[in-house]
């Protein structure tokens, strides 16, 4: 019976449609962009965190700056309220020097006495005139240095005001990178999905009904005595030709696929629980790594490029059936083929 290409649905016996793989093709997808939504958050939050906490380092030396400066601007001011106190003091004393030199200055005709104190007056007022000036000095330098640590607080406020704007700036860039991000990635898994639909509808229509090989779920699935004897990791002879029409719908895919899509066929090897243990496989899960590179190797010596394979073993470990029958280990012992990103 000839099968739909979309991989969306099939008929099986007694001609009813099964919706099942359609639904597993959605859920997968849907997986896929749930995948890609957590990568596109972790690699905001990695730009968000960095941006941070670069912020965090400029703020932090900016706030030690600021209160150094603080703690000068306020020693600053101590120092110059000391001077204008002293220098209030000296103008006090001044102007009772004055008041005292025009009060003896009458008495000079009077007595040399006099004459000598109004000359200590004059040298005393012109000592504390001198002191004034200096003084005077002392707060002019401390009026420039007050003015000098205003300019720095201000260019330190305007590299605050920098900062905060770059961070703005950073946090838009990682939103928009995220969103960028968001529709490049939906783009590439709608587009992976359908040629994974594609993929398994030419492979169904290639290898047929046949009840050894069936779909579950996303894979393609064919049961281990297809392909290879019992116990062995050599394919049959036989196998040949179903790794030839394998081959062909891979090299199809490979040329509908653009290169900028990174995809991969992942081979899977399981067994059944029963345990094996020979000199070549000393366990299941040798046994299953080695067939599923066994057929990679034969799908690569058909033309597949390499770099568009996996090999996988899973031994006894992923059963799908688990009963403990013939049927049920015959359905365990499977080889998986998976279209996925690499």
């Amino acid at each position: 019976m000839p099968m739909s290409s979309t991989g969306g649905r099939r008929r099986g016996r007694g001609g009813q449609i099964n919706y099942w793989p359609g639904f597993v093709d959605a859920l997968s997808t849907l997986l896929l962009a749930i995948v890609f939504l957590i990568s596109v958050f972790m690699v905001g939050q990695f730009f968000l965190s960095r941006e941070l906490s670069s912020r965090d380092t400029v703020l932090d030396r900016l706030n030690r700056q600021i209160s150094e400066l603080t703690d000068l601007l306020s020693l600053e001011r101590s120092s110059r309220r000391s001077v204008e106190d002293n220098l209030s003091a000296l103008q006090m004393t001044l102007q009772a020097n004055q008041a005292e030199r025009n009060r003896l200055q009458g008495l000079i005709d009077s007595g040399g006495v006099a004459e000598a104190r109004a000359n200590e007056l004059n040298t005393a007022l012109e000592s504390q005139r001198q002191t004034a000036s200096r003084a005077m000095s002392q707060v002019e330098i401390l009026n420039q240095q007050i003015a000098a640590m205003r300019q720095q607080l201000a260019a330190l406020e305007q590299a605050l005001a920098a900062s905060e704007t770059r961070d703005k700036e950073s946090q838009a860039r990682v939103a928009d990178l995220g969103s960028r991000l968001n529709v490049a990635l939906a783009q590439r898994v709608q587009e992976l999905a359908r040629y994974r639909s594609d993929f398994f509808g030419r492979l169904r229509q290639i290898l047929g009904n046949r009840p050894d090989i069936r779909i579950v779920g996303d894979r393609f699935v064919f049961q281990s005595e297809v392909l290879f004897p019992g116990g062995q990791a050599v394919l049959r002879p036989e196998a040949s030709g179903e790794m030839d029409r394998i081959a062909t719908a891979l090299l199809e895919l490979e040329r509908q696929i653009p290169p900028d899509i990174p995809w991969v066929i992942r081979v899977d090897g399981h067994t059944d629980n029963r345990p094996i243990a020979t000199a070549q496989f000393p366990s299941n899960w040798a046994l299953s790594a080695a067939r599923a590179i066994a057929v990679v190797q034969a799908l690569v010596q058909r033309g597949i490029q390499p770099q568009h394979l996996v090999a996988a073993g899973f031994g006894e470990f992923q059963p799908i059936d688990q009963g403990t029958t013939e049927d049920a280990y015959a359905r365990n012992r499977r080889i998986e083929l998976k279209m996925t990103e690499r």
